[in-house]
């Protein structure tokens, strides 16, 4: 494969996807309008796993140094190894939900399949919890678990993790820098 091929149809294809994410508009616009309204009692969650949880820490903490929201992202490796250890992998997000969340809080989850068990145990516990809102990032199959039971969905057109896992990051930044422009 030609090298210099590759790279241009690849920015092609991003771009692609990108600009595919103007037709998430009014969901964008929804997602900073919830996230804006949230009282200092409450917090936003933020969960990811791979190269997802590090998008979930970079938004949590341009999320809350650029504002006056407090979101949480729980990639400390004592929280995610001790609630996986005692509760199994697939729990440890509804577990830390369970600890740290409470009704009216906002959960935000990003998982390019939208199906991975620990996503959608965490999703279970917020609803229990009474949750405000969820939102979640997904790609690949359009429809399900957590499209079909969150909130607010963005979905990305693509098949490719890093593709998904890169518009993730780009949508959620555009919210920062859109929370952070109407300060």
């Amino acid at each position: 494969m030609d090298k210099k091929k590759f790279i241009s149809k690849y920015i092609e294809n991003f771009c692609k996807v990108i600009k595919s994410g103007e037709l998430q508009t009014d969901q964008l616009l929804d997602a900073v309008n919830l996230i804006k309204r949230i009282t200092s009692n409450n917090s936003i969650h933020i969960f990811g796993n791979g190269g997802s949880a590090s998008i979930a820490s970079h938004f949590s903490m341009d999320l809350t140094n650029n504002s006056k929201i407090k979101c949480l992202s729980y990639n400390d490796p004592a929280i995610i190894t001790c609630y996986a250890n005692d509760f199994e992998f697939e729990n440890w997000i509804s577990r830390a939900i369970e600890k740290y969340g409470k009704k009216n809080d906002i959960l935000i989850l990003i998982s390019s399949s939208g199906k991975s068990k620990n996503m959608v145990n965490g999703l279970k516990s917020a609803r229990l919890k009474k949750f405000k809102k969820i939102i979640t990032f997904t790609g690949f199959e359009k429809i399900n678990y957590l499209s079909k039971n969150s909130d607010i969905n963005f979905w990305i057109n693509s098949k490719e993790y890093n593709v998904i896992e890169n518009s993730h990051q780009f949508y959620l930044l555009m919210i920062v820098d859109l929370i952070k422009k109407l300060n």
